[in-house]
C-alpha cells in the first residue's frame, strides 16, 4: 500500500499510525511539501507548468533560509515517486476539505492516469466527523495535518472507502484538466468546488481584522502601536474556514504596505522581524 497526502504534518501522524498498527515496515508514505491552494498550476502536469509556479513562488514568497531550492527538489522527487509506483501497488489517498489537498487530489489523479492501480480516497473532513462529531461537539476538519495520529488510526482501520471507479477517476481527470486551465494563484472551496479567486480576495478581511486587534489594544491601553506582523497573520488565519498557509497572507501584507494600506517597522525580510499597522487617513 501506498498513501499519498499533502502536507508534512498529515504525513508525520500518519507515519506515527502506521507504526503503532506495525505495518509502516511494508506501507510507504508519499507526501507534497507545497500548498496547491495558492499558486498558478496553469498545465502543472508539464514542465513549463512547473517552471511557471517555481517562478512564482520564487517572487512572492520570502525565502530566509534559502530553502526554495529544496522546495523546487522536494516537488520533482514527489512527481517522481508518484510516477515510479508500480503497477500492482493499491493506492490511498487522504485528503481533507479545502482546495489544497482537493486540487492536489486532481492533480495526481491525472498524474496516474496511465496506471491501473486500486485507488482509494480518504476524505478525512467526513470521516472525522463520522467517528468523532458528538452531538454536543460539532468540530469541522480543516485540514489532514490538524488529525492526531490516534484518530488517523481509526479512520484507517475502519474506513470502508470503495476503490475508484474508471468513471470517477475520468471525472477527476477531467476536472485536473479544467484546472490547469485556469489563471488564477488563489484557489478556495465551496460548495464542495475548486474555485478560483483574485489573488486580493482577503485583504479587505486583512484589514478589517487589523482593525479589530487595534481596537482591542486601545481598550487594553496598550501603549506599542505597531503589532506584530505574524500576531495580525495568526489571526487572519485562526479565524478562516480555508487553508492557504501563512506565507500567502505575509506576501499580501507586504502588498498592502507597498500600497501604503500598512506602515511598517523593522525589516520585511521575514515575518518575525516588523510589526504593522493601519495607515491613518
Amino acid at each position: 500500500m501506498i498513501h499519498i497526502l499533502f502536507g508534512l504534518s498529515g504525513a508525520g501522524s500518519l507515519k506515527m499510525a502506521l507504526k503503532a498498527m506495525r505495518v509502516h515496515k511494508i506501507e510507504q508514505i508519499i507526501a507534497f511539501g507545497d500548498i496547491f491552494s495558492i499558486g498558478p498550476v496553469r498545465m502543472l502536469h508539464e514542465k513549463a507548468g512547473q517552471d511557471v509556479r517555481f517562478q512564482w513562488m520564487k517572487n512572492v514568497m520570502n525565502d530566509e533560509d534559502g530553502d526554495f531550492q529544496d522546495y523546487q527538489q522536494w516537488f520533482y522527487n514527489t512527481v517522481n515517486q508518484i510516477h515510479s509506483i508500480p503497477v500492482n501497488v493499491p493506492i490511498t489517498i487522504w485528503v481533507a476539505d479545502n482546495s489544497h489537498e482537493q486540487t492536489g487530489l486532481r492533480y495526481v489523479l491525472y498524474l496516474l492516469r496511465d496506471k491501473t492501480n486500486k485507488i482509494k480516497v480518504i476524505n478525512t473532513t467526513k470521516a472525522h466527523a463520522v467517528h468523532f462529531n458528538r452531538p454536543d461537539i460539532q468540530y469541522t476538519v480543516l485540514k489532514t495535518g490538524e488529525i492526531s495520529p490516534e484518530k488517523l488510526q481509526v479512520i484507517y482501520e475502519k474506513g470502508q472507502s470503495k476503490s475508484l471507479s474508471v468513471h470517477e477517476r475520468k471525472e477527476l481527470e477531467e476536472e485536473w484538466l479544467a484546472l490547469a486551465d485556469t489563471k488564477e494563484t488563489l484557489r478556495i472551496w465551496r460548495n464542495e468546488k475548486i474555485k478560483g479567486v483574485k489573488e486580493d480576495y482577503y485583504d479587505q478581511y486583512m484589514i478589517n481584522m487589523a482593525k479589530k486587534l487595534q481596537i482591542e489594544r486601545e481598550r487594553e491601553q496598550e501603549p506599542e502601536k505597531f503589532m506584530k506582523s505574524a500576531r495580525l497573520i495568526g489571526e487572519v488565519i485562526g479565524y478562516l474556514d480555508q487553508y492557504m498557509g501563512d506565507a500567502f497572507f505575509e506576501y499580501r501584507l507586504r502588498k498592502l504596505i507597498e500600497k501604503g494600506v500598512f506602515e511598517m517597522e523593522g525589516n520585511l525580510k521575514a515575518m518575525r522581524y516588523y510589526s504593522v499597522r493601519l495607515a491613518k487617513g
